[in-house]
């Protein structure tokens, strides 16, 4: 029953559509209008700025991080990595935005936190890396997993390479029509970095 109560919170935290949220009452916009649509932190970037982005990026990656810390914060034997997976599920398909959502890479990032906060400072370092040398937020989110695999392997946590392949596997559904742009050499690049 516990992990229900858990499950159900994390994907209600999960939900809180943090870029809708910047966009209405810091700019009176619906960022859903605008540049791909998509309620997730790349976007803000794109149309709203560099403070907007950061503010959004934040907040998706708390949803992630207070999820999967319900566990520990409770003092239960609940896995944070399986209740963080339903804050992903959360800001993907938001209850609270018609369940069009973002792509899932800063709450999943939230996620690791809560558990490794190691293994988070690797992905950072990773996906700031490889932004610095494609400008490809896309390319730089879908590779950054890979490194997280990789790296929970060299950690030999059984239950973070577990949830990072599923997380990884999941981000990168997510950006099929990115996939598509990069390699026709449409998909945009940051300007910023």
């Amino acid at each position: 029953m516990i992990y229900v109560i858990f499950a159900i919170t994390a994907y209600m935290l999960g939900s809180i559509p943090s870029a809708l949220l910047v966009g209405k009452v810091g700019y009176n916009l619906d960022i859903r209008e605008y540049g791909s649509g998509n309620l997730g932190a790349t976007n803000t970037f794109r149309i709203l700025g560099i403070k907007a982005g950061l503010i959004v990026t934040v907040a998706d990656i708390l949803k992630g991080t207070l999820a999967a810390a319900l566990p520990v914060l409770f003092g239960t034997t609940a896995d944070p990595l399986i209740i963080g997976l339903f804050a992903v599920l959360g800001h993907t398909y938001p209850l609270f935005a018609k369940f069009k959502g973002g792509k899932a890479v800063a709450t999943s990032g939230g996620v690791i936190l809560a558990v490794s906060p190691l293994l988070f400072a690797i992905m950072v370092l990773s996906f700031l890396l490889i932004l610095k040398i494609t400008k490809y937020v896309s390319l730089s989110s879908m590779v950054t997993g890979i490194v997280a695999v990789i790296s929970s392997a060299i950690l030999q946590h059984v239950g973070l390479i577990i949830i990072t392949s599923v997380l990884t596997l999941f981000v990168i559904y997510r950006h099929r029509t990115n996939i598509k742009r990069i390699l026709n050499k449409t998909e945009p690049k940051i300007t910023w970095m």
